[in-house]
């Protein structure tokens, strides 16, 4: 029996999407990764209504690219029935199942999940610093951050019980050096007022691989230039439901 997909919907709602802006934001990830893909309206409802139980692996990628967080965690179905081979124009999300038992789909995206993790992947905290010269004092802004890396690629997005003001990061790695840009949207009901703020971002890996520090720069609301710091301290390599959870609160 055919169940909905309804941790995903309600994912992309609460992203304030339609399924054609999440299909659009689906593709624009895969061309930033060197990954195209052909994401519609039509397989987000596929998704969405269960009809396609596992994403296959540049999806996945791009799904996590978007949301920010694991593919375990938008509520894909652990096993695909068998399927056939779409003709819709979407193409080979549906397949019959392997010799072991395992749906080629479902096994490709295990090993593919597998391998592109690597030590970066994780929850992280974020904290950086800035003066507020509205109140002429400087502050810290703190969250608790989903890390998930694809290649030499960071997608990084904050914990929605961490903080009132969402934080996006989408770095990438030379070596020791991570190099990105960052949004944030501060909160409604907070002294900012909902003002959107973004800028870039470099720093150095520490030789641990645990910590990540370096500046963030970015406009001001008189139009003057800003920077600071900002670290990345890591807290947990696992992404499961249950850990997200743990962290999903104030720092």
């Amino acid at each position: 029996m055919t169940v909905p997909n309804a941790t995903l919907q309600a994912i992309r709602k609460g992203m304030l999407m339609s399924q054609d802006d999440f299909a659009r934001a689906l593709r624009a990830a895969g061309a930033r990764a060197g990954e195209p893909n052909d994401a519609t309206k039509r397989l987000v409802q596929r998704w969405e209504s269960g009809s396609i139980g596992v994403p296959r692996p540049a999806y996945a990628r791009a799904l996590e690219s978007v949301t920010g967080l694991p593919i375990d965690a938008l509520g894909f179905r652990d096993l695909v029935p068998m399927a056939r081979v779409s003709g819709d124009g979407v193409g080979g999300h549906d397949v019959a199942p392997s010799l072991s038992g395992v749906p080629p789909v479902q096994a490709a995206a295990r090993a593919d999940a597998s391998t592109a993790r690597s030590a970066y992947s994780g929850v992280w905290l974020s904290r950086y610093e800035y003066f507020s010269s509205g109140r002429d004092s400087a502050y810290t802004g703190r969250h608790y951050v989903v890390v998930l890396q694809h290649g030499n690629r960071l997608a990084v997005r904050s914990l929605p019980g961490s903080s009132a003001s969402p934080l996006t990061m989408d770095l990438e790695l030379d070596g020791a050096v991570v190099t990105g840009t960052w949004t944030e949207q501060t909160a409604a009901d907070g002294y900012y007022a909902g003002a959107r703020y973004h800028g870039a971002v470099q720093m150095l890996v520490e030789p641990t691989g645990r910590r990540i520090a370096g500046k963030w720069v970015g406009f001001g609301k008189d139009f003057d230039v800003n920077t600071g710091p900002w670290e990345l301290v890591f807290q947990d390599a696992s992404t499961s439901k249950a850990t997200l959870a743990a962290y999903n609160r104030l720092p």
